[in-house]
């Protein structure tokens, strides 16, 4: 498992390897954040002792496979991410972009992707108070799904993923392990094409019922003093939580796969490592408070199991029934990741348009309104992207828990 292990689970840092330099380049300090890049999500200081938690990212390739799963895990995930810092989920938005609507395949995604985007957060019982669509040629064959979550946390109150405290214990937590999203975070920097429906299996499979308990249980757990550490099971599943959080803490984890709840049967390590089941957590325990976390995840109905504890070797160390199947410095999958300067150059299509005569564009526009105002006041009006989109905000429940202010369709949340 050690070689196909090391290649696979860098995965989900690849995208971020290749982005890292030039997000590095953005102001990330302030007086008033919190916590910026490196952990779950940033955290704004708002005032009275209060936070803002929040969180964007995107699900374009597995929206573009499975729309309504592709859509619906990447909201789940995004409120992980925000729950993970100890804050609640009060507000979902999203940034949507389409290929032409007149086009079949078109209408199939974003059909699915507002169903999964609904699905989804009407059934956890967070809002979703606002968006943005636009449907451009470009995105035709590309479509953007970007879904953005907001909570509220004490300031003095935020937890951290991290794994720290040699003999602590390590706790996987939520619903079991399935061969559902393997390979998920490489197809997430793979290219469209033909066959890219073939990689269906690869998309993940949500659960909003059983996210809405682990969202619970888990600000429940935080509110005692027994959790060290806390971190959602992503892109590449064990594999990345594990290392990330010993990364962060500057420690080891090791780990038995045999212990792990699953829900297939003849799971290898290499599949348990990288699955990409949904709702579930890793959470570092307090030696010695076990038991009243267990209590906790017991009385929402849902898996606490010891799966292995925190090392000093800051090796991530897997076992299978007591026997080593891989091993590997956290570091190596996080911060000692290799970063990628790619080549860059001016897109062909974005000379073309410069090459434009924007005056004749001009006195055309102008002719035609002057000619046919009701005419042109009418073909902009039915352009998707200006026209109305109260088919899209009417399918999400925007009043859910009754402190929405400003509707969709006004502007902003």
């Amino acid at each position: 498992m050690h070689d196909r292990s090391r290649t696979a689970a860098a995965a989900r840092a690849h995208l971020r390897r290749s982005s890292r330099v030039h997000l590095k380049t953005l102001p990330t300090e302030g007086p008033q954040v919190l916590q910026g890049p490196g952990e779950n999500a940033g955290a704004i200081d708002i005032g009275d002792g209060l936070a803002a938690v929040f969180k964007i990212e995107s699900h374009n390739h597995p929206s573009f496979i499975e729309p309504y799963q592709g859509a619906a895990t990447g909201v789940g995930g995004i409120i992980r991410d925000i729950f993970t810092m100890g804050a609640r989920p009060i507000a979902l938005l999203n940034s949507l972009r389409f290929g032409p609507l007149d086009a079949p395949a078109t209408r199939r995604l974003l059909e699915g992707v507002v169903a999964g985007i609904a699905g989804y957060g009407n059934s956890i019982g967070i809002p979703t108070v606002g968006g943005e669509i636009a449907f451009e040629p470009s995105y035709a064959g590309n479509p953007l799904v970007n879904v953005f979550c907001l909570g509220v946390a004490k300031a003095s109150e935020i937890i951290k993923g991290v794994a720290s405290g040699a003999g602590n214990s390590v706790y996987y937590v939520g619903a079991k392990t399935g061969r559902d999203g393997i390979h998920g975070a490489t197809m997430a920097s793979a290219e469209f094409d033909e066959k890219s429906a073939e990689k269906r299996p690869a998309v993940q499979v949500g659960d909003p019922f059983m996210e809405k308990l682990l969202l619970e249980a888990c600000l429940e757990v935080m509110q005692t003093d027994a959790l060290v550490g806390i971190q959602d099971m992503g892109a590449a599943g064990l594999t990345c939580s594990t290392t990330e959080m010993g990364s962060r803490g500057g420690a080891g984890v090791e780990i038995d796969v045999a212990l792990v709840p699953q829900r297939e049967s003849g799971m290898t390590p290499y599949e348990i490592m990288l699955s990409e089941s949904q709702e579930r957590m890793l959470l570092v325990v307090k030696r010695g408070r076990e038991a009243e976390v267990e209590r906790i995840f017991d009385k929402w109905d849902l898996h606490a199991v010891r799966i292995g504890a925190v090392t000093t070797d800051g090796q991530l160390r897997v076992k299978e029934r007591g026997i080593v199947v891989g091993e590997i410095p956290n570091r190596a999958l996080t911060d000692e990741a290799p970063v990628y300067r790619r080549p860059m150059g001016e897109p062909e299509y974005l000379r073309d348009v410069q090459r434009l005569d924007l005056d004749a564009l001009l006195r055309d526009g102008v002719k035609a309104v002057a000619n046919d105002p009701n005419a042109a006041l009418l073909a902009l009006l039915a352009s998707p992207t200006i026209a109305s989109k109260k088919w899209i905000y009417r399918q999400y429940d925007h009043m859910v828990r009754t402190n929405t202010i400003n509707l969709p369709g006004h502007g902003a949340g």
